[in-house]
């Protein structure tokens, strides 16, 4: 995997030398502590042919051997998506949505490709009230009805046969064989299921599939069959998203959501559409910016954020240190109460995309902070006119030795959705309809605030924070990034590229620093350990309320390309991830 040059070598040690350190200064969450003793690799990697970065080392693989085999870009990003569906089963999926950006060099365009999944046709705006006219979080979350309609296979199908090289059933054939055959059981893998082992075993086809008979976990080194997903997936190479959205499948899906109360139907599944959308762009210090558009809130508040950051001399005040956090904290206040306003499915209301990303505003927010206290939250209020128009995820990174490029995130939502499977078809289901405003000013799971324009409506997307996001310097691609992390994947992918960027960090340098997170409400300062206590110490006498994060702020998956040498590291905050070279 590691190049034999002196440049190489130079990124190697320095990956190395970065993950034993934060390793040591990290303070993993409760669910993290038991990875500790796999963690044993940082699992940076370079290469030439090609590149693949997951949060899962299979997946990693197979998307590189689809690029050994002369697959592009799209064929292996497909590989790997559907190998996750296998080998992650906690946010790899073909139950669930999301997002893809992909760069075709030879055209040099860039597209967002949104399989968000949709709201079903009987869904309504009081869907998850009670009797009293309250949100009731069991329904939006637990239940039949939190399940929006899948979009990943739809999605992940629209863009092989439309961008990819390879046929279909070719880029498939490694998922199935895994599903089929089987795979051995990682610690990581082991751990996550018997987490979610409650859960999952009060609905019965999940616990089917994920557990042994008589409900024992999975040990780690077991292998591990899922002979219904394999022939789910067989379906879909054979037919297409028609193997999926009609027939035996669609005829499973159906009877699943008819025994629980669900409301997707052979209609909805039928309707469901890929759209293809303009990704939203902007500019720093000389760098292109370019990322996903709504229903994603990530790509404008990513650019809004740089562009209040921009105005000041960040280097001047040091990386992570109290006047630079000051700065990230405040930006992100704002950028964060906008988005309780004015983001939505853009096919059902007006996103002011252009305002909300004009470098102009973000000057008078810039102005409106107070460079020596922290702003209250409760004097920070969504902009009151703009000018007119003119925690489960996974994320994945693919570049291919002819330049093209994609950034892929896609979601369950929670871990493992809402625990339910489809009896049958092998496969879990989203709980994506919690990502709606089940009313104004109830915050979600993730704690976000939303307004009218994300209430539920028939065939709408709820609104997202994934954020896969690409950097162009001079036309060219030179980074490419993404994460999973709910309402902080925004604020994570933000310090990665300010960390590569603007303070000259290598991927793994900027994969590896502490990251803080602030989203408006609640009012607090997230932070990951490894930031200087005195630091802590100053931010708190500016106001801020700081709190150590119980969990990490995000897992990104991160490629760049330096001299035709591609550097990629999987994120050290979740093991069993790997960043993989074609051969």
């Amino acid at each position: 995997m590691i190049n034999p040059t002196g440049t190489a070598l130079s990124f190697a040690t320095k990956a190395v030398f970065v993950a034993l350190v934060w390793l040591q200064v990290f303070s993993a969450s409760a669910d993290e502590v038991p990875f500790l003793q796999y963690q044993d690799r940082f699992h940076p990697s370079l290469g030439q042919g090609g590149m693949v970065v997951s949060q899962e080392v299979i997946a990693s693989r197979v998307g590189a051997d689809i690029l050994a085999q002369g697959g592009n870009a799209v064929d292996a990003a497909v590989a790997t998506g559907f190998a996750l569906a296998v080998t992650l089963p906690q946010a790899g999926n073909i139950g669930g949505g999301g997002f893809m950006l992909v760069y075709l060099a030879e055209q040099k365009k860039t597209i967002a490709i949104d399989y968000r999944e949709m709201a079903p046709q009987k869904a309504h705006r009081d869907l998850f009230l009670n009797a009293q006219g309250e949100a009731d979080p069991e329904k939006s979350r637990y239940s039949a009805l939190s399940s929006g309609v899948p979009g990943t296979v739809a999605g992940l199908v629209h863009t092989q046969q439309k961008y990819g090289t390879l046929p279909l059933k070719t880029v498939m054939a490694p998922a199935i064989e895994l599903a089929d055959k089987g795979l051995i059981v990682s610690h990581p893998l082991s751990w996550s299921l018997m987490q979610a082992q409650k859960r999952l075993s009060a609905h019965p086809a999940s616990k089917r599939y994920f557990f042994k008979p008589g409900g024992k976990p999975w040990q780690a080194g077991e292998r591990w069959r899922q002979k219904d997903l394999a022939a789910t997936l067989r379906r879909i190479a054979s037919k297409g998203a028609d193997g999926f959205y009609k027939g035996k499948t669609a005829n499973l899906i159906v009877a699943e959501m008819q025994r629980n109360g669900g409301l997707i139907s052979h209609e909805d599944l039928a309707g469901y559409q890929v759209v293809e959308r303009e990704p939203v762009t902007g500019t720093y210090r000389g760098y292109e910016i370019v990322s996903m558009p709504p229903p994603s809130s990530g790509g404008i508040h990513l650019v809004q954020m740089l562009n209040i950051l921009e105005g000041w001399d960040l280097q001047a005040h040091g990386h992570n240190s109290a006047g630079y956090l000051h700065r990230l904290v405040e930006s992100m206040r704002r950028a964060y109460a906008d988005r309780s306003k004015y983001l939505g499915d853009p096919d059902f209301t007006e996103v002011p995309v252009t305002a909300l990303t004009d470098k102009a505003y973000a000057s008078r927010l810039r102005e409106e902070i107070n460079l020596d206290r922290a702003t209250a939250s409760a004097e920070v209020l969504p902009a009151a006119k703009l000018a007119p128009e003119s925690p489960q995820t996974t994320h994945y990174s693919v570049w291919d030795k002819e330049g093209n490029v994609v950034s892929n995130t896609y979601t369950l939502n929670f871990s493992y959705g809402n625990g339910m499977s489809v009896s049958g078809a092998g496969f879990l289901l989203n709980n994506e309809m919690d990502d709606f405003s089940a009313k104004p000013g109830v915050p979600n799971a993730f704690g976000l605030l939303g307004d009218e324009a994300n209430a539920i409506e028939p065939r709408k997307r709820p609104l997202s924070s994934m954020t896969p996001t690409m950097v162009f310097k001079d036309g060219q691609p030179v980074l490419v990034t993404g994460g999973p992390g709910g309402s902080r994947i925004i604020t994570s992918v933000l310090q990665v590229i300010l960390n590569n960027i603007e303070f000259g960090m290598n991927i793994a340098e900027a994969t590896a620093a502490p990251r803080i997170h602030h989203q408006w409400y609640p009012d607090s300062v997230d932070v990951e350990k490894g930031i200087s206590p005195d630091t802590l110490k100053l931010l708190r006498e500016m106001g801020h309320n700081v709190v150590p994060s119980p969990w990490a702020i995000g897992r990104t998956q991160s490629i760049t390309r330096e001299q035709g040498i591609f550097q990629g590291v999987t994120d050290y905050r979740w093991p069993g991830g790997s960043a993989e070279s074609a051969q």
